[in-house]
């Protein structure tokens, strides 16, 4: 868990400053897929879950 906790942070580092920076490429794009395969077994990954869950959700139950 903590090798995977670390990853995680790294990815997290890497993947907003190159957001940030305005190089959104195939290179952003692989670490952004990273970070989202090494934040999933993390404690957070069931709480990202259930919002992304709330989310798709709500926007079902508006009517156009």
């Amino acid at each position: 868990m903590a090798i995977s906790l670390s990853v995680v942070l790294l990815l997290g580092i890497v993947l907003v400053v190159m957001i940030r920076s305005g190089s959104i490429k195939a290179g952003p794009a692989i670490v952004a897929a990273l970070f989202g395969f090494f934040l999933a077994p993390t404690g957070m990954g069931p709480s990202i879950n259930r919002f992304m869950h709330s989310i798709i959700d709500s926007i079902g139950q508006i009517n156009f």
